[in-house]
């Protein structure tokens, strides 16, 4: 049985899609931009300040679904731009503790023209 996950802590879905789903011990969640919750806008212009947010949004619905960033078993990072990759990992890597399995793209573009989204499985 899946089991949406929803919380106004993180922005609502833009789409015909959920913030996240659980299904058995897993959470799928789908991938956050960097837009502030409580105002609808995009939060930052510089890489580092989108991945601030875009990982914060992530990590409420972790938190909505009852786990959290150490139990991310598994990352998908897109961005606008492969030369932010060292100052987006600056970022990720201070809520990543454990150091999922990652995959990390460059994009042509992505949602309002971020500069990054960051999509997660986790253990429950």
């Amino acid at each position: 049985m899946l089991k949406k996950v929803s919380t106004q802590k993180a922005p609502a879905a833009i789409g015909p899609y959920s913030q996240g789903i659980i299904a058995g011990d897993l959470l799928f969640a789908s991938g956050q931009i960097p837009i502030d919750p409580a105002t609808g806008e995009i939060r930052g212009t510089t890489i580092a300040e989108q991945a601030e947010q875009a990982i914060r949004n992530v990590g409420e619905i972790l938190a909505e679904a009852g786990t959290d960033y150490t139990k991310v078993v598994k990352t998908t990072c897109f961005l606008a731009d492969m030369g932010d990759f060292a100052a987006f990992n600056e970022v990720y890597a201070r809520y990543f503790t454990e150091r999922p399995a990652r995959s990390c793209v460059a994009v042509k573009a992505l949602p309002k023209d971020v500069l990054c989204e960051v999509e997660v499985i986790a253990q429950l």
